[in-house]
């Protein structure tokens, strides 16, 4: 149990670390506000046309009396907002991550030597595009085993008491770990690690994951609070990707006093 206050510590130095570095955080929400403008244009646009949309699809229903059709295609209508609010919520992340890698990779690199004992972080070697492509289709196998999870869950719901109860908890731990997943690949990926590797490491430390992930999931459920969270996001999830790879760090209150740490002499 104690893995999941070590998640959490590590979710709290990541934003003490980003608030402490001022342009570093202001670098890290600039892809969050793209996202979040480009998803709040698309919601508006959807909400505006939800009502032509669901008439193209239902036209068997045309003929429909009063105050059936309305009542059906109204709930058709809040359906499919609903279900577009919940694929925002769920993907907004991983697309924030993908606009943003140039942007949290040189967040995440800067982490790594600030903490690291001879200031040095892992550098990837791939080109940009290919770094791209790679980001982009790990999400996309993420998403499916979310989307997996996530029909599997919506059928327990169904079971009396468990459903209300259970499913719901294990809903955000799901979330939580996969959440922490998207977070970590941004260290990881860089070091050359792949995706069944990623998912090796974060199940060998479930509890330290879902630590980290479940809360920061429950924050991501409000997308303005995602912007402002996301740079000290992927700064703590650099600091537990290192605990992962058991690789040297600077104490905590190291961490979050200043760029480039010096090593302790050594004593005797």
């Amino acid at each position: 149990m104690r893995d999941l206050g070590v998640g959490f510590g590590y979710l709290m130095k990541g934003q003490r670390w980003a608030g402490r570095h001022g342009k570093s955080y202001g670098f890290g929400l600039l892809p969050g506000l793209v996202t979040l403008v480009l998803y709040a244009g698309a919601l508006v646009g959807l909400g505006l046309g939800a009502d032509d949309l669901t008439a193209w699809a239902t036209p068997f229903a045309d003929d429909w009396g009063s105050p059936w059709l309305g009542l059906f295609r109204g709930a058709l209508t809040a359906l499919l907002f609903a279900l577009a609010l919940f694929l925002a919520v769920i993907t907004f992340t991983a697309v924030t991550l993908l606009v943003g890698q140039p942007f949290y990779e040189a967040l995440s690199e800067r982490v790594d030597r600030s903490v690291s004992p001879d200031g040095t972080a892992p550098e990837s070697d791939l080109p940009l595009i290919r770094e791209l492509w790679i980001s982009a289709r790990d999400s996309l196998r993420v998403l499916v085993r979310v989307l997996l999870y996530g029909i599997l869950l919506f059928a327990c719901g169904f079971i009396p008491v468990i459903g209300q109860t259970v499913v719901p908890v294990i809903g955000f731990c799901v979330s939580g770990f996969f959440l922490a997943q998207e977070l970590t690949s941004v260290a990881l990926q860089r070091r050359g690690i792949e995706l069944k590797q990623r998912l090796a490491l974060l199940r060998g430390r479930r509890l330290l994951t879902l630590g980290f992930g479940v809360p920061i999931t429950l924050a991501f459920l409000v997308p303005l609070v995602a912007v402002f969270l996301m740079p000290g996001a992927v700064a703590g999830a650099t600091l537990m990707a290192r605990d992962l790879l058991e690789e040297p760090s600077a104490d905590a209150d190291d961490v979050v006093a200043g760029d480039v740490v010096t090593p302790p002499p050594a004593t005797a």
